[in-house]
């Protein structure tokens, strides 16, 4: 049976609730990110994007390339609510939904809820719902799997629907960049073209021992992606592995002064594990050097902190095993859970810490 698979992708996420919910913002360049020399843009509005501001840039280049951009720090409480809100609509359709991240998902529509004949009509519903409730855009891929459903989506951005049906494949894909596939980057891009190849057509003509010669693994993936294989399902509800959140300072701090920081993380990781219906074992801290070294401090206590109080605390107690001297200087700081375990199985695995004490740097 050929499935039905979409890939639902919110236009500019935190940027569109942004100026949603500010009037003023609407129609003006907006960037979600922090100011500083060392923060890089999450989100960019579409009025940014002309241009050139992209997410994942450092935010002084955004300020260059944009100098009337609006300035905005992420709100990620905010949207993980609006996410939520996004993710019912995804529920009324199918059970079958694997979030992404905040912003994006597939959904497996083979069979729908709602009794709507096609993919694409569940698609231009998805999407109507979110525009009528929500008063935010989402751009929507349909296809046969997971692969194409994710470059339909991006074909018509932002507001925009794409659809490749399975006779669609055999004339859609060799065309394409080597680079719209996904995973290759820029070195597996640059060793195709030592092959002669840039095309996904040009990819098909490959042997798939020749590229497992060259690629490894990735090579039997990239033979079958070709030619528009993608056996992946719609894995919904994937159990939470790891919750964190991490900061880099505008300037190098001395571990003493890194006390502020690690508060606020562990409050807004405390905050996050408390919607997560999973509960962790291993408490981490994350730091980075200014030489860019990273080390990790985690303990596995044998009863979890009962408040955010107790679980900033026992993070601060991390960082005094951390003795790389007084002139040490750290440009970033993280605070993690992690090794998750369901509480209503009546026994679960000894806890496997995720950072073990004999693998600290």
């Amino acid at each position: 049976m050929v499935r039905k698979i979409l890939h639902i992708d919110m236009d500019a996420f935190y940027a569109a609730v942004e100026q949603r919910d500010d009037p003023r913002l609407r129609s003006q360049p907006v960037v979600v990110a922090w100011r500083g020399p060392r923060s890089v843009v999450c989100a960019a509005s579409y009025e940014a994007r002309r241009y050139g501001v992209r997410s994942a840039m450092p935010a002084l280049r955004a300020e260059q390339l944009c100098p009337a951009a609006i300035f905005l720090p992420p709100d990620f409480a905010r949207y993980r609510a609006v996410s939520h809100q996004v993710r019912e609509i995804f529920s009324r359709h199918t059970n079958l939904i694997e979030p992404l991240s905040l912003d994006e998902a597939y959904l497996d529509v083979t069979e729908n809820k709602t009794g709507l004949p096609t993919a694409t009509r569940v698609a231009r519903m998805i999407r109507q719902q979110i525009r009528e409730e929500l008063r935010l855009t989402a751009s929507a891929g349909v296809a046969p799997n997971k692969f194409l459903a994710k470059i339909a989506s991006d074909w018509r951005k932002p507001d925009g629907l794409f659809v490749i049906t399975p006779d669609d494949v055999e004339t859609f894909l060799p065309p394409l960049p080597v680079a719209r596939l996904p995973g290759v980057g820029t070195v597996t891009e640059r060793k195709l073209a030592e092959l002669g190849v840039t095309t996904v057509g040009g990819l098909r003509g490959l042997a798939a021992a020749q590229l497992e010669n060259r690629l490894g693994r990735f090579g039997r993936r990239l033979y079958e992606l070709a030619r528009g294989q993608d056996s992946s399902p719609v894995v919904p509800d994937r159990p939470t592995q790891s919750i964190s959140a991490e900061d880099t300072f505008r300037e190098d701090l001395p571990l003493a002064a890194t006390e502020a920081a690690i508060c606020r993380l562990a409050e807004k990781v405390w905050q996050a594990a408390r919607h997560e219906p999973r509960r962790a074992r291993t408490l981490v801290l994350k730091l980075k050097t200014s030489d860019f070294k990273v080390l990790t401090r985690s303990m596995t206590p044998a009863e979890f902190p009962a408040n955010v109080q107790e679980f900033t605390a026992r993070i601060l107690a991390l960082r005094e095993r951390v003795h790389l001297g007084p002139r040490q200087r750290f440009r970033l700081a993280g605070v993690g859970l992690s090794n998750f375990y369901d509480p209503i199985q009546r026994s679960s695995p000894a806890p496997v810490p995720l950072f073990p004490e004999q693998a600290d740097s």
